[in-house]
């Protein structure tokens, strides 16, 4: 990588000039046009949250309305955790290209120029990142030994 291509603006000659700074600007403009057209491109494809949403399959499918079928059902169950996983996961990765790319922005004009509402938009963004992080975090912490007495289920013991 050369000086000011697409990466950190070194200063080999330690003079610190602004044509430096100014090629270091240009670089993150190049990035941000990247980042952006990442964007456009990923919410224009199949995986795009809205279209990703919109595939769903109905109970009913799997064996007709009133059939009981225990493995239908449980194809359903996990059809629908992998779907809304996935609506989850796509959500996220469009947000985190946009965080990236006001980021960027950010970066090039100085934190104190950028707009109130590209500010705003940055934080809302952070926040949901933030919560959605902490969420999956408690999800993943083991859960305690139940003792004997709450190991009933709606129809019965559990088996051990």
């Amino acid at each position: 990588m050369r000086n000011g291509e697409d990466g950190i603006v070194t200063d080999p000659g330690g003079g610190g000039g602004t044509g430096d700074l100014r090629r270091g600007v240009g670089a993150l403009e190049t990035f941000k046009k990247r980042v952006d057209a990442l964007l456009t491109d990923f919410e224009g494809s199949a995986g795009s949250k809205t279209k990703v949403a919109d595939q769903k399959v109905s109970r009913a499918s799997l064996s007709g309305p009133n059939a009981r079928f225990a493995e239908a059902d449980g194809l359903y169950t996990q059809y629908n955790r992998v779907h809304s996983s996935l609506v989850s996961l796509s959500k996220s990765l469009g947000d985190q290209i946009e965080y990236l790319s006001l980021g960027v922005h950010a970066a090039a004009v100085g934190f104190d120029n950028v707009e109130d509402d590209i500010r705003r938009r940055f934080y809302e963004i952070q926040t949901r990142m933030d919560a959605e992080r902490e969420k999956h975090a408690k999800s993943e912490q083991p859960k305690p030994e139940q003792t004997n007495n709450e190991k009933q289920s709606d129809s019965g013991w559990a088996a051990e």
